[in-house]
C-alpha cells in the first residue's frame, strides 16, 4: 500500500513566527474592530429593544 501524502502536515511545516511589531498591529487592529463593532450594537440594534423596556417600565410606574 503506498503511503498517502498529507498535505496539511505540508502546510504546517511551512509556518513561520510573525514578527512581534506586526502581531501586536494586527492585534489591536482586531481590538479597535470590535470595540467598533460592540458599540454599533449598543446604539442601533439594541436601542429598539431598550426602548420597549423603557416604555414597557413607564406605564407599569
Amino acid at each position: 500500500m503506498a503511503k498517502m501524502r498529507n498535505p496539511f502536515k505540508e502546510l504546517e511545516a511551512s509556518l513561520r513566527e510573525v514578527p512581534p511589531g506586526m502581531k501586536k498591529k494586527v492585534m489591536n487592529d482586531i481590538a479597535a474592530a470590535k470595540l467598533i463593532m460592540d458599540m454599533g450594537s449598543l446604539f442601533s440594534f439594541n436601542l429598539g429593544a431598550a426602548l420597549k423596556r423603557l416604555f414597557r417600565t413607564q406605564k407599569n410606574s
